[in-house]
């Protein structure tokens, strides 16, 4: 699949959270369990699938901003000097894999994010229960 296509399934992905976060607000505590609950194990199996397709470069997410600038910064000085066709699209191929994998990285963020945000607007919701009940 495209990187295009990537960005765009992203995109929606990222409008689906909003719009399930902005319906949590209103929903009846039952349901926004429920939601909170299948974002966690789609966050949970997302993350176990980026774990399973990471590829030995994509594994080391550890390192820092720094590094990663510096080897693209690296690869792109080590292009404009080659001139081998088959090193160039190798190179392509590469940039275009790891686009992929940063789009799976944030499509699974989002899904964090969802999650995170489901279960907050939860706790307030026990935390105003919980308020009025001992105010009674």
């Amino acid at each position: 699949m495209a990187a295009s296509d990537e960005m765009s399934r992203l995109s929606e992905r990222a409008k689906e959270a909003e719009n399930r976060i902005a319906a949590a607000k209103t929903q009846a505590r039952d349901r926004l369990e429920q939601d909170v609950q299948q974002a966690r194990q789609q966050t949970q199996a997302r993350a176990e699938k980026l774990r399973s397709d990471a590829t030995t470069g994509a594994d080391n997410l550890q390192k820092s901003w720094n590094d990663h600038v510096a080897q693209v910064r690296s690869r792109i000085d080590a292009r404009k000097a080659q001139h081998d066709a088959k090193v160039a699209e190798r190179d392509a191929q590469d940039a275009e894999d790891y686009a992929v994998y940063a789009i799976d990285f944030a499509y699974s963020a989002i899904g964090e994010a969802e999650y995170a945000v489901l279960d907050a607007v939860l706790a307030r919701l026990d935390a105003d229960t919980a308020s009025g009940a001992t105010a009674s």
